[in-house]
């Protein structure tokens, strides 16, 4: 087995050309492709090498597929350099890789700053895992920055928040919050998905971890769940993999190939899905009066978006007026699949209020924005034509059905 690319051979390379070649490694063979390797375990030449091995792996050197794999160890590497980060650790789904980040860190006593709006999971292991535990969690308006100065005080560990809202797409001042952050000792952690590996600068602008569900936008084709935590060496071998090793949360091997996969294409699908989701605001904004989209210009934070990313992202949300426009709406999509995923080839419609976001009171639904009429479209590759054709037709149904309670009116 040959090693893997040291950093110093990519440093000159753009995202793309990252995207297809970092953290290779070659068995034997030297195959194109990256090789799956499916085994649990690893044979030792001797004894004494078993037991070095548990002392301190090397480089290239693995135990367990619970603890690495040559594998999933090329996923890593490729999506640390695709980043900007030091280092990566690979984990099943996307919540694994928000909850293990934080569970690794944290411990009873503790106080963690976040944002209020958030996608439910996240709200969950905020709002009741860490505080069974005695973390303390205080809430904040994510787009105030003088709320984030208020909430932090010496001793904070650590402030979370999604850097682009689900499902209300609140875009965060990255900077400004890891300035505030980082005057106390707390460390930044960021779930990245609306902003896209692609688009993404979060550690640029001083996120100390990073993670993704991998799910969206790096496998991108419905195929498979995964996660990823990005950060520096100490954080993510020091503090997060023995927390993840010894919990289970580790992603397989056949899922980091199937990423590893993704990645290849991820930019031209995400460049093309951010494309259409522009023509789809675009052509809804004159029909409904809330139409939210970081790319539009008419988003309240417009402009620090396309500071952060340069781009609005493959993800809009629309509100056509109340819960039952909603589902004439979903119901009159051709094309558009109704689901609750996002990031994949086919664009997929959600009801954010019925389905991801269901369990909130309505209350916080209020605060948070996510009203009855609210729906969130993530677009995909068919042709953006056809896109719009086909939205704007599922609209035309459901304000023919309601029009009494069109939010346009």
């Amino acid at each position: 087995m040959f090693g893997p690319m040291e950093g110093d051979e990519m440093d000159h390379w753009k995202k793309r050309t990252r995207a297809v070649h970092s953290g290779i490694r070659r068995s034997q063979y030297n195959e194109v492709s990256e090789a799956i390797f499916l085994t649990q375990g690893f044979v030792y030449d001797t004894a004494e090498d078993a037991e070095a091995r548990f002392v301190e792996c090397g480089p290239d050197e693995f135990i367990y597929a619970r603890y690495g794999n040559p594998t999933t160890s090329m996923f890593e590497q490729r999506m640390a350099a695709l980043e900007g980060a030091e280092d990566g650790f690979a984990t099943a789904s996307g919540m694994a890789a928000v909850s293990g980040a934080l569970t690794a860190m944290l411990r009873a006593g503790d106080h963690v700053v976040s944002s209020r709006a958030l996608f439910g999971s996240c709200l969950y292991i905020l709002e009741e895992v860490l505080r069974r535990y005695g973390v303390e969690v205080t809430f904040v308006d994510g787009t105030d920055l003088d709320q984030w100065r208020a909430a932090v005080r010496p001793g904070t560990k650590a402030v979370f928040f999604e850097t682009v809202s689900n499902p209300t797409l609140e875009v965060i001042d990255i900077a400004g919050v890891a300035e505030i952050a980082h005057s106390v000792g707390a460390l930044v952690v960021a779930d990245n998905v609306f902003a896209t590996p692609v688009f993404s600068r979060a550690v640029e602008l001083g996120a100390d971890v990073v993670i993704y569900s991998t799910t969206k936008h790096v496998d991108g084709q419905g195929r498979a769940l995964g996660g990823i935590v990005l950060g520096t060496k100490q954080f993510v071998r020091k503090t997060l993999e023995p927390y993840m090793k010894h919990t289970g949360g580790a992603m397989s091997p056949f899922t980091a190939w199937i990423m590893l996969k993704g990645l290849e294409t991820m930019d031209l699908r995400v460049r093309a899905q951010a494309a259409s989701a522009l023509a789809v605001a675009q052509a809804l904004e004159g029909r409904l009066s809330r139409v939210l989209y970081p790319g539009l210009e008419s988003h309240p934070q417009h402009a620090l978006a396309m500071a952060q990313t340069g781009s609005g992202g493959t993800v809009l949300s629309f509100d056509v007026g109340s819960r039952e426009a909603a589902f004439a709406f979903l119901n009159a999509l051709e094309i558009v699949v109704i689901s609750n995923n996002l990031g994949d080839a086919k664009s997929i419609a959600t009801h954010p209020a019925s389905t991801t976001h269901q369990r909130l009171p309505a209350e916080q639904k209020v605060t948070l924005g996510i009203t009855p009429g609210l729906i969130r479209l993530s677009c995909g590759l068919e042709d953006p034509e056809d896109l719009v054709a086909d939205v704007l037709r599922a609209l035309e149904a459901a304000q023919a059905s309601y029009p009494a309670r069109d939010a346009a009116e």
